[in-house]
């Protein structure tokens, strides 16, 4: 429970906070409601970021001590203020093109223009995020350097893919063209550049790690940047972007009030966090290997469920219920693995 100590502090503080802006607004039943819908959103942001901590934790693990807590400390306020409240700010002051003070006060006072100037925007967003995930997924499973396969045979040989080079890209603009399919003739362009950047980030930031890479001391820092550095802080930060969008689109289905909304998705990217620091220290992903996997698994599916919300409606209830899915089944084969595993010893 040490892990998660400051997170029921800052879901205390939240909850507070939701009952005064309540309050302040339409006395003790607007308190009440304000607090049961912050709790409720802090339990969608972490059912739907559960294999954003599981990804997390697999990067966080091989870093050194300065840059987990770089990225778990200045990352939670990168998480919850520029993610979570400035992001959608911005894309709002674009679109309406107004400034950002004046989108502040359309989110305070009148949320329901606010709420639809974002979802005008969502397919553009849905573009960027979804490619960059299928991306992580595809870097992923694409990749011929993997030694253990959670799928056996079949993903062996789609393993084996990754000897192509730039295959993971190819594939992902070959999602992104056929994406555009799903949306309106006047957006297919601005889908298409959104899609196109979400490309750009990912392989800038795999840039990023790639000039920073030299002998230095005998030592590669190329190694060193997979154990913490720029380039993976901004990997993270981006995916953490990804996932959090996502949240706060499905958030606006259960209120317009911007304050709500970031005080309920403040409490689940603290337990993200949290989770994120208990799967570290005690060593979870070792224990059970197949984890990881699950978690990439269920990037790909939220990543084509994004490319596909561009024109259908997906609740957000599937999308968490399908990440915990693929999370369970990865924890039920890492524990028949180990089982099987221990079974030679056992027996001699």
């Amino acid at each position: 429970m040490k892990h998660f100590k400051v997170s029921f502090l800052v879901t205390f503080v939240c909850l507070v906070a939701a009952g005064w802006w309540g309050y302040e607004h339409t006395g003790w039943a607007g308190a009440l409601s304000a607090i049961g819908i912050a709790a409720i959103l802090g339990v969608m942001e972490v059912s739907l970021s559960f294999d954003n901590a599981v990804v997390n934790a697999s990067v966080l693990k091989t870093w050194d001590a300065f840059w987990q807590k770089l990225f778990l400390g200045v990352g939670i306020i990168i998480a919850v203020f520029g993610m979570r409240l400035l992001f959608p700010l911005v894309i709002v002051a674009m679109a309406a093109d107004l400034g950002l003070m004046e989108v502040w006060n359309l989110a305070l006072n009148d949320p329901a223009a606010y709420s639809t100037h974002l979802t005008n925007h969502h397919a553009e967003v849905a573009a960027f995020g979804g490619i960059f995930l299928l991306l992580v997924f595809l870097n992923f499973l694409l990749d011929e350097d993997k030694e253990l396969h959670w799928l056996g045979h079949v993903e062996q040989k789609l393993g084996a893919l990754g000897k192509v080079s730039s295959i993971s890209v190819m594939v992902a603009l070959g999602a992104l063209l056929a994406s555009l399919t799903l949306v309106e003739p006047e957006q297919k362009l601005v889908v298409l550049v959104s899609g196109l950047w979400g490309v750009l980030t990912y392989v800038g930031v795999d840039a990023v790690s790639s000039l920073l890479e030299k002998e230095e001391n005998g030592t590669n820092v190329g190694d060193l940047i997979k154990r913490g550095g720029i380039g993976g802080f901004l990997y993270l930060e981006v995916l953490d972007a990804s996932f959090s969008f996502d949240g706060v689109i499905g958030a606006f289905a259960i209120t317009t009030d911007v304050v709500i909304i970031m005080l309920g998705l403040a409490i689940g990217a603290m337990f993200v966090r949290s989770l994120t620091v208990f799967l570290v220290k005690q060593g979870t992903l070792d224990e059970f290997v197949f984890l990881e996997h699950g978690a990439h698994y269920a990037i790909g599916i939220l990543a084509v469920i994004m490319l596909a919300s561009m024109k259908f409606h997906i609740p957000e209830v599937f999308t968490g219920l399908v990440g915990v899915a693929f999370i369970a089944a990865s924890l039920w084969s890492s524990i028949r693995h180990r089982r099987k595993q221990q079974a030679p010893a056992l027996a001699a």
